[in-house]
């Protein structure tokens, strides 16, 4: 339940201001069609966070234990950093597939955006590090609807009154928290 509840805590405070909460604000202003944006989002998502499960699933047999602790551990720290920049979002990024409609086109969208991004590494490092990766995957997937459905409900009205630099400083908070108990050998039980 811990790897559940942490992995959708962090997502849900990293996402906000994050460059696919922005496009998630973008795509409602444009298309103004809640539903299919949501499903959209969902979908992209749990298929990416998927894959980055996998992933970090896969890492904890392909790493010795000891290096993999370390890894994680920076790499939480590491996070942390990145969670302090403030994301922007391209125009090119939001013009996708006319052709595929509301729900292709956010789908295509998110799931290009999400490739890469702080959301889904952190999938990838918690997923390795609770070694549960369905909880992971579940947690950050909902973590990532918590923080992008409002934007898509409510937009620009919604951004303009969320204190972003508390929020990152928090999420920023409990990456190191976690890159820290990584460090000093949180999750040896686990074999990590």
């Amino acid at each position: 339940m811990e790897a559940f509840l942490v992995s959708t805590g962090i997502v849900a405070l990293a996402e906000i201001g994050d460059k696919t909460q922005l496009l998630a604000f973008v795509l409602a202003a444009r298309f103004k069609k809640p539903l299919p944006i949501i499903a959209g989002i969902f979908v992209a998502t749990l298929v990416n966070h998927g894959l980055a499960g996998a992933a970090g699933a896969w890492i904890t047999t392909a790493i010795d234990p000891e290096v993999l602790r370390w890894v994680l551990g920076l790499s939480f720290i590491g996070m942390a950093a990145w969670t302090m920049i403030p994301d922007s979002i391209e125009e090119t990024e939001t013009r996708v597939a006319g052709r595929l409609g509301v729900f292709g086109a956010t789908l295509v969208a998110f799931f290009l955006v999400e490739m890469g991004d702080k959301t889904q590494i952190a999938t990838v490092a918690m997923a390795a590090h609770y070694a549960m990766p369905l909880q992971v995957v579940v947690g950050t997937t909902l973590g990532l609807l918590l923080a992008d459905v409002p934007a898509v409900l409510v937009g620009d009205r919604l951004a303009a009154r969320i204190p972003m630099r508390p929020v990152h400083m928090a999420a920023a908070a409990i990456f190191v928290l976690l890159g820290v108990a990584t460090l000093l050998g949180a999750g040896t039980a686990l074999g990590l």
